[in-house]
């Protein structure tokens, strides 16, 4: 089992920027990517960006390239979002992801966290 504890979510004026965490704890062994999805009140959960276990790969949603960075810190085995330059339609919770590979934590990941809502107001 994997544990995976977001934070860092808020309210946020259109414009500003806002970075969320996420701490991986447990069973991480063999889990060579993590990565982050978003689901907005009505609509379905959709990637946002990913990351390999060394932080030398990275891959984005479209929405998300350009404003967002993902990184990690390995030895606090912890995971990034930096979000800048925020809209409107960026409202929704911010869930963190593990997965074999990035293709797969893009596709299907195998845990989950629980999500951090992050509110932009316009």
């Amino acid at each position: 089992q994997v544990q995976l504890v977001e934070s860092g979510g808020g309210l946020v004026q259109a414009g500003g920027s806002l970075t969320v965490s996420c701490a991986a704890g447990g069973r991480t062994f063999g889990y060579y990517a993590m990565g982050w999805f978003r689901q907005a009140p009505g609509k379905e959960r959709e990637f946002v960006a990913a990351i390999n276990w060394l932080g030398r790969s990275t891959v984005y949603a479209d929405s998300a390239k350009g404003r967002f960075t993902v990184s990690k810190d390995n030895d606090k085995n912890t995971l990034y979002l930096q979000m800048t330059r925020l809209k409107y339609e960026d409202t929704a919770v911010y869930y963190c992801a593990v997965g074999t590979s990035l293709e797969g934590v893009r596709t299907g990941p195998d845990f989950w966290g629980q999500g951090t809502q992050v509110t932009v107001s316009s």
